[in-house]
């Protein structure tokens, strides 16, 4: 057993020794295959450092493709700067958050080139999306190599980068660096960045200002202090910090008071360019998609979407009504969009009413901004709810009712967990179609119909439809039907016109083409349908939208949305704190959104509703309509004549007699008695309204809180009726000309009516 034990020792030693010596053959294969591969790349000479290259300008045009709206290099400034007049702050933030050991290695980090390695293969994009790099490998690759994202490229970068270090110092390299790095826009080197944005000498500028500065090379069009992502630009600047604290280059005194500063930046001085704000857009779409040094670089012609002539003109229109309601309402700023349904181009963008307002901060881009949407949300409940088996038909109570389940029915109040809403004009009008409930914006039947709808199924619609926020379900509640979300208005047009397209959905886009510079096309958008609602529910809110009847009560016969003979759907939205206020409309061949408010998120003018908004959307239409087909709307499928009486708007007494003679029930007579008026969950499970009656409403959470107004308000009306009777009887008494009973009859009704 001995002898056994001892040979099979031997043998796993055998075996282990041959693994290892077979590694190692591997090893040494691989390695001199790597080594001799290496040897066959053509690395560019050193000698040619110095001889930067030649950028080549992507250019930006209308749909056209021949009105330039900006070239991105028209006027690229650069200014070199000696290492020594380059604050220390600037230095020790870049080398913090960029490579802090950049002072100890040899050129490369090998660890982390495997870490990004690893992180892009993980997350599908080889090389691609996690960096890795050194300072040195930068500056290599943006002095001296194609901005292709291949191994070729990262092994010259990495050899290159280990030539350079042995032949310039660490200060040399780190000069170069900060002299030719991007800072945004047309901004190169860290001494053009810290002049247009702080008016002062890189020398000068404190340690917060050195955090924004160090904080921009890794995205400046993401990042820039001039876009919608401030937010995300005080985080990286806190990062900077953060990083410098831990690297020991500041102190904790340092850390704390630069973290606290206010930097202010100067006004962005931006020369050459129409339609900014999309302009921009369209930049940070490049500049994700293609990366910021293939932007600077490769000289891309971008044909976009823009309709030039339908831009220029929104732009006038916003400007005009945004300076108008300045002064009438207290809302200093206004925004546009128009898009295609049937191709998701966006045609029209305009940011605010002066991309160049400084008074304003005029240029963020309110298009792109989340904002609450107010009415302007409920067509996509309203359009879950039909989904769901309700029709434009279906009869709600608008009477002012509790919502909370933690509260008792008869508590009216929204305070303490309560929640109890009100109607713009604090009426309530009892029985309501949901047809006339939409195309009035009534709140309380939207607030039902959310609910019958649900939640989750109206968010769920509204992303399906192009909204891309309303990440918080739990944050809204039964408040998301009011636009209690925050949407942005690019979302809410695209959105809107899946009904303008019959419940299809094509993605936005802001481009038509993008060609190199021989002339090779790298994109050329195709549209795709896909539908994500169906036909008759879109045609359904359409038709309501496009109601003048049904909105007649809420905006008269003759508004500003109603276009005689021409099909023209629209909603306004206001929220309850008048911050926003918002019209979207559409025909089915275009689609434009209109908000105006302040910025800073101020209240404008108490009592004030969509409609001050609605004359800039008017006027624009009115001009866009000229330009375009005319175009109408199909008609919606009738509701069938076999759906609960209550789902098809019949009201009064609707509960089915028990089953006799091999009847159903449903076919009872419906009476007309006040007194057996209920709310609809007493008739239909709310997930289920097409199905069988439910056989116990009242375990429904929401019925007692929802009949127990309708209770008060039969009561009123069976006493109103009942003293009516007691006039008339009496009446019929009296020894007067019967004309004058008549009169006095006719008079009655009409003061109770």
């Amino acid at each position: 057993m001995k002898r056994f034990k001892t040979f099979v020792g031997r043998h796993y030693k055998r075996v282990l020794l041959d693994i290892v010596v077979g590694i190692g053959v591997f090893a040494l294969v691989v390695g001199g295959s790597l080594l001799l591969w290496v040897s066959t790349l053509e690395i560019p000479d050193l000698q040619a450092f110095e001889q930067r290259r030649v950028l080549q300008s992507t250019k930006i045009y209308d749909r056209t493709g021949e009105i330039l709206l900006y070239d991105l290099h028209a006027d690229v400034r650069r200014t070199i700067v000696p290492y020594e007049n380059i604050s220390r702050h600037v230095i020790n933030a870049t080398v913090a958050i960029e490579d802090d050991t950049f002072f100890e290695h040899a050129g490369i980090r090998p660890l982390s080139i495997i870490r990004a390695a690893l992180a892009n293969i993980q997350g599908g994009d080889l090389l691609g999306g996690q960096g890795g790099s050194t300072i040195t490998q930068q500056v290599v690759k943006n002095a001296l190599l194609k901005q292709e994202k291949t191994l070729t490229r990262k092994v010259k970068e990495a050899v290159l980068a280990m030539k350079l270090e042995h032949q310039l110092s660490k200060e040399e390299i780190l000069s170069h660096y900060l002299n030719e790095s991007p800072y945004g826009g047309t901004l190169y080197g860290v001494e053009e960045a810290s002049q247009s944005f702080f008016g002062k000498p890189v020398s000068d500028v404190t340690l917060a200002e050195a955090a924004y500065i160090a904080a921009l090379p890794q995205a400046p069009t993401y990042y820039s202090p001039y876009g919608n992502h401030r937010a995300e630009l005080e985080s990286r600047k806190d990062l900077v910090l953060s990083q410098m604290l831990k690297n020991n280059f500041i102190t904790k005194e340092e850390y704390e008071q630069a973290k606290s500063e206010k930097v202010e930046f100067l006004p962005q001085a931006t020369s050459g360019i129409r339609a900014p704000h999309f302009v921009f857009y369209v930049r940070e779409y490049l500049a994700k998609k293609y990366g910021e040094e293939s932007l600077a670089e490769r000289g891309f012609r971008v044909v976009t979407t823009l309709d030039a002539q339908l831009q220029e003109k929104a732009e006038e229109i916003v400007k005009k009504y945004a300076l108008q309601n300045e002064k009438t309402f207290n809302a200093e700023n206004a925004a546009m969009v128009a898009t295609d349904p049937k191709t998701g181009e966006i045609l029209v963008m305009v940011g605010s009413r002066d991309y160049f307002d400084e008074t304003i901060d005029g240029n963020f881009n309110i298009a792109v901004a989340d904002r609450q949407p107010g009415s302007s949300f409920k067509p996509f409940v309203y359009a879950a709810a039909f989904e769901k088996g309700y029709t434009p038909e279906t009869v709600l109570f608008d009477l002012k009712t509790q919502f909370s389940t933690a509260c008792s029915p008869d508590n009216m109040t929204s305070e303490g967990g309560c929640y109890s809403p009100v109607n713009y004009d604090g009426q309530f009008r009892g029985p309501i179609s949901l047809r006339n409930a939409l195309a009035q914006s009534i709140n309380i039947p939207a607030v039902k119909t959310l609910y019958l709808a649900g939640i989750d199924n109206s968010i769920k619609l509204a992303r399906d439809m192009g909204i891309t926020g309303l990440a918080n379900r739990d944050r809204y509640g039964l408040t998301l039907v009011l636009g209690g979300g925050e949407v942005q208005l690019v979302d809410m047009v695209g959105a809107y016109g899946v009904f303008a397209h019959e419940g299809k959905k094509v993605e936005k886009t802001p481009i038509l083409r993008i060609e190199d510079p021989k002339g090779n096309v790298l994109e050329e958008t195709k549209p795709k349908e896909e539908e994500v609602l169906d036909r008759n529910v879109a045609l359904q809110i359409s038709s309501i939208l496009s109601d003048n009847a049904a909105r007649t009560p809420l905006y008269g016969s003759n508004s500003q949305l109603y276009f005689g003979g021409t099909d023209v759907a629209a909603k306004t939205g206001t929220t309850n704190d008048y911050r926003d206020a918002w019209v979207i409309g559409y025909t089915p061949n275009i689609a434009v959104g209109c908000w105006a408010g302040n910025n800073d998120n101020r209240s404008m003018e108490k009592k004030i509703s969509g409609l001050i908004v609605t004359p800039m959307w008017r006027e624009f239409m009115d001009f866009a309509l000229e330009k375009r087909p005319k175009e109408s709307f199909a008609e919606p499928a009738a509701t069938p004549p076999d759906v609960k009486p209550i789902l098809r708007g019949v009201w009064l007494d609707t509960t089915p007699a028990p089953p006799t003679d091999g009847t159903s029930g449903e076919e009872s007579q419906l009476g007309t008695a006040i007194s057996s008026v209920h709310t609809i969950l007493y008739y239909v499970d709310k997930d289920n309204p097409r199905g069988p009656y439910p056989a116990s409403p009242g375990r429904d959470p929401q019925f007692n809180l929802w009949e127990w107004p309708i209770a008060g308000w039969r009561n009123a009306l069976i006493g109103a009726a009942t003293k009516l009777q007691s006039n008339d009887t009496a009446s019929t008494t009296d020894d007067t000309d019967p004309d004058d009973n008549r009169r006095r009859r006719r008079n009655r009704d009409e003061e109770n009516n």
